[in-house]
């Protein structure tokens, strides 16, 4: 078990090393020389740590932005009742975890060697809150008494599964917006994704694609995917800002001006919304690094190990095809998220608070694929679409299937395929166990 958990925490909780160490084999296994492996390994880790930094950058503006528009509405957190909590749980089966998830991942080698599904999963961050808001699931439906043995086996073959057949329902979507096969999806947004390229094709139109739009001749500056994206943002961020000025001061309120320190809050929320555009451009730069580095070495592997295997990476490896598409999916969850919160409070009494991270890598990643069947409109119905997922799901999950066991790490880790997934995996540990 040492040696399992040591694996699981330092290869494949690590995407970053578990990406250099495909690359290194890819191109060990091509013959290539020392200074080709080296360079190819390098620029791959270094591509996606690029990522992981542009992402960072992303969350810390968020972190400004969900708080400003929680106090924007009013919202409070949603009140919890007995439960484990994220800490007893795992410390009581966070082994099972780890071993499911290695065991899982070994599976989807498997599958990917033996099956026509040749797709390895490679987000290694998604694979660890996969196995373990599955888990909760599984414990919260039979009870903390389960043999580990039964949800270690139930778990990786579970896992296994949806981490090979995930990449291969999206691919051919994929396949649309990539112009290629090189490279597959691999996170939790595939079925918002999904969603949203269907409800595309059926409401929007693909003539009117997000990134040729025809334009005024003096609004062309609008072409600039950057550009776009940080006049988005900025309305935003400065729209949430001057509301909240105008509202009575609250220590809520003050928490967030005080973020500002000596600047005016409007300002601040302005900086934080070129953070966030700077972010993204961040974010591409380093995708188009990995891409260029993963997709050459990958033939290596696919040669000699897994025939004809493709990667499966994270989200963000599609902004770059449709990068004002996925600002418009966010825009599209953004206004979900708040028709949302209000029907929900109305209806059944729950106070959801929109995961701002969640809802934008979900959303952009669902306005890529609504955008490459349905245009500009595909691509804001599928960030709607997003935040329906999102809210209900988060209710769903919260209220009935890990209300004993981990709903504090559902409602900030719990992805959308995790809420779609949630009632199947709950049905099946029930007829099972």
């Amino acid at each position: 078990m040492n040696l399992v958990f040591w694996i699981a925490t330092n290869i494949l909780g690590q995407p970053a090393i578990l990406i250099g160490l495909i690359v290194l084999l890819g191109l060990v296994l091509q013959k290539k020389t020392l200074s080709q492996i080296m360079t190819g390994t390098f620029k791959a880790v270094i591509g996606f740590m690029i990522i992981n930094g542009g992402a960072g950058i992303i969350v810390n503006a968020l972190n400004v932005f969900q708080p400003l528009w929680k106090e924007v509405f009013g919202l409070e957190a949603q009140e919890l009742g007995q439960f484990l909590g994220q800490q007893v749980f795992g410390q009581q089966f966070g082994s099972a975890v780890t071993l499911a998830m290695v065991i899982g991942f070994l599976v989807n080698v498997l599958l990917a060697k033996f099956t026509k599904w040749n797709y390895i999963y490679l987000t290694g961050h998604m694979m660890f809150w996969t196995a373990m808001i599955f888990a909760g699931i599984i414990i919260n439906t039979v009870g903390t008494e389960i043999a580990t043995w039964k949800l270690i086996v139930f778990l990786s073959l579970f896992l296994g599964l949806y981490w090979t057949l995930q990449p291969a329902l999206t691919q051919p979507i994929m396949r649309r917006i990539t112009g290629g096969d090189q490279i597959a999806l691999g996170h939790t947004s595939a079925s918002v994704a999904l969603l949203g390229a269907f409800f595309g094709k059926v409401f929007g139109n693909r003539e009117q694609d997000s990134e040729s739009m025809q334009l005024p001749k003096g609004l062309e500056f609008l072409r600039d995917s950057n550009v776009i994206i940080a006049l988005i943002m900025s309305a935003l961020y400065l729209i949430g800002a001057l509301i909240l000025l105008a509202k009575p001061e609250t220590p809520a309120i003050a928490e967030l001006k005080a973020l500002a320190g000596d600047q005016n809050f409007a300002i601040f929320s302005l900086i934080q919304a070129f953070q966030f555009a700077s972010g993204i451009a961040i974010v591409l730069f380093g995708v188009r690094m990995l891409v260029g580095e993963i997709v050459p070495a990958f033939k290596g592997l696919a040669d000699t190990v897994v025939p004809n295997a493709k990667p499966a990476l994270d989200c963000p490896i599609v902004y770059p095809y449709a990068p004002t598409a996925s600002i418009l999916g966010f825009v599209g969850s953004f206004v979900g998220a708040l028709i949302w919160l209000v029907v929900l409070g109305k209806t059944v009494g729950y106070v959801f608070v929109p995961t701002m991270i969640v809802l934008f890598f979900h959303s952009a990643t669902a306005g890529v694929f609504g955008n490459a069947t349905g245009g500009v409109r595909g691509a804001l119905i599928a960030g709607f679409v997003t935040a329906t997922v999102v809210a209900w799901g988060q209710y769903m999950m919260v209220t009935f299937l890990i209300n004993s066991t981990i709903p504090d790490t559902a409602m900030w880790a719990a992805d959308s395929d995790m809420f779609i997934l949630g009632p199947l995996v709950a049905l099946i540990s029930r007829f099972i166990f």
